[in-house]
């Protein structure tokens, strides 16, 4: 079976991140754990991947950061 490719998009402005397989919405992630439990619910068999695994899996493609990348407002430049 074919895994379509997970995208953990970049950083809102409070610092969450849209996790996506393919065209659809997996859930919104505040932190590194958000995405294990996110592919822990859905129906993809990654399903059992932990931290470690996520960090390091080549079906999962972070953009705007990796990660370690969870900014808050704060972190974000004024306009």
């Amino acid at each position: 079976m074919d895994l379509p490719s997970i995208v953990v998009h970049a950083p809102g402005l409070d610092g969450s991140r849209r996790v996506t397989a393919g065209d659809e919405t997996l859930g919104i992630a505040y932190h590194l754990d958000d995405v294990v439990e996110i592919l822990r619910r859905s129906d993809l068999d990654e399903s059992d991947l932990d931290e470690i695994e996520v960090e390091e899996s080549d079906i999962i493609d972070w953009q705007g950061g990796g990660p370690d990348d969870w900014p808050g407002l704060s972190e974000h430049p004024a306009e």
